[in-house]
């Protein structure tokens, strides 16, 4: 196991799990790139420069051998910046398609807001580039098999950028659930709760912010057409007309972990509640929301049920984790470790104290003792001592990068094998979207987590 650790850590990285559970799912077009070798440079390029933009572009030049020649954004003030922070030679443009013809670049991290997310990955794929794309892959389910269409054809690498699952905890969690540590899963909760104003999106819009420094009609993109709003350009997570929500930014990470742990494909039946409790702003996605998933049974795991929960408006305690519940025990993880706590129930149920042999009479109370000493021995009637296995991740471990890593030896590969391939991220991204669809069309959502359709009922 530690051997097996210290290579993911490593980042050699293991192809999706996913690949192999269909025929639709299997690797495509595993070939070696004409334009890579081993000792070659990989160019990359940056589509949005905001805050992942920037988080994601430092993370990936932690890999060796990668080179950062150019950046995209609509904003002229972080084309500024970029020049600052990487130097006068690096490219920028506002316009991210002469970036996608430049022959120079290798691969593009597609760090834009949520509605642009299916169109530039498709474009890339099309140009001849390997994507990195933000989560959720996509905004709108119906987009997401053309994405997926769109890698197949091309034979490119793509990752989907939920990078949690690229760490050790993650790995941990999945070794112990394979290995019936807890039984068989009937009940997952995971939550995400906030209480402060950037926390909840409310990013800092510069004092320069107008029509002449920003690309207005761009960033709209197929979203309705309005008046420049930097409000809407700056905290576009605020708007389902850019964004998706808790859901697409939140939600989409704890179900992409649990999905890799567990190895699900997705669940069946989706229902959200949820309201707009505290962050009265002018946005229109909810700040509190609720949603219940069923998970059906497969070769994988048992049918669990499993409860999502963002609220931007805890001013309680906030401990934000996940509980994978079983008949034998719990996973619960945290930011940098888990805790395993093991706990079978004797195979005696017991009998007496708040019972119904009190209410027996006194000769039918006396019969039930002797046939229950009779059945039962003493060993029969004593529980294994609760078990608590700790596993912390290693000191320094960096996720973000073992994610580009990951990405990038799959690139060099030629390899569409990622840990995060686009129909991993898609079935991660569906249920998410589901989530929203259900607040607010107030329904039920059913899905097909294998064709990966939504169903109808």
């Amino acid at each position: 196991m530690e051997s097996s650790r210290r290579k993911f850590i490593k980042n050699v990285g293991a192809a999706s799990a996913l690949l192999t559970t269909d025929s639709f799912a299997k690797p495509f077009n595993i070939i070696k790139s004409l334009s890579i070798s081993p000792n070659d440079k990989i160019r990359i390029a940056t589509i949005g420069m905001g805050i992942q933009g920037n988080s994601d572009t430092k993370s990936a030049l932690k890999t060796a051998g990668v080179e950062f020649v150019a950046a995209a954004d609509l904003y002229d003030g972080r084309l500024t910046r970029v020049k600052e922070n990487y130097g006068k030679d690096i490219f920028t443009t506002r316009d991210y398609r002469e970036i996608l013809a430049r022959k120079d670049i290798d691969a593009v991290l597609v760090v834009t807001p949520d509605h642009w997310h299916d169109k530039i990955t498709k474009d890339a794929l099309e140009a001849g580039k390997s994507v990195y794309c933000e989560k959720p892959m996509v905004q709108k389910i119906d987009r997401g098999r053309s994405v997926i269409d769109a890698w197949k054809k091309s034979g490119k690498t793509m990752q989907v950028g939920s990078q949690r699952i690229s760490g050790s905890v993650f790995e941990e969690a999945k070794r112990m659930i394979q290995a019936g540590d807890v039984g068989e899963i009937n009940f997952i909760e995971s939550n995400n709760d906030r209480f402060n104003a950037i926390g909840a999106w409310n990013y800092t819009i510069p004092t320069d912010a107008s029509t002449q420094t920003v690309d207005w009609d761009t960033f709209l993109g197929t979203a309705p057409k309005m008046p420049f709003d930097a409000t809407r350009f700056f905290r576009w997570r605020n708007y389902k007309d850019y964004g998706t929500g808790v859901g697409g930014d939140l939600f989409v990470h704890l179900i992409t972990g649990v999905h890799y742990i567990t190895g699900s494909y997705g669940p069946t039946r989706i229902l959200s509640s949820g309201e707009l409790s505290y962050w009265k702003d002018g946005r229109d996605v909810p700040d509190v929301l609720v949603s219940i998933l069923d998970y059906p049974k497969t070769e994988q795991h048992s049918q669990f049920q499993m409860v999502l929960r963002v609220n931007f408006g805890n001013a309680g305690a906030i401990k934000n984790n996940t509980r994978i519940i079983g008949t034998e025990g719990q996973i619960d993880l945290m930011d940098n470790a888990l805790v395993l706590s093991k706990k079978k129930l004797p195979k005696a149920p017991g009998i007496g104290g708040y019972d119904s042999l009190s209410t027996f009479s006194e000769e039918e109370q006396k019969k039930s003792k002797a046939a229950y000493d009779a059945k039962y021995l003493d060993n029969d009637r004593k529980s294994e001592p609760v078990k608590e296995v700790r596993f912390d991740a290693p000191k320094g471990e960096d996720v973000h990068a073992n994610h580009f890593a990951n990405f990038f030896e799959n690139v060099k590969k030629g390899s569409q094998g990622t840990i995060e391939d686009p129909v991993f991220g898609f079935r991660a991204a569906a249920p998410v979207l589901a989530c929203n669809d259900s607040y607010f069309e107030q329904k039920i959502i059913h899905w097909d987590p294998i064709a990966m359709k939504l169903k109808k009922k």
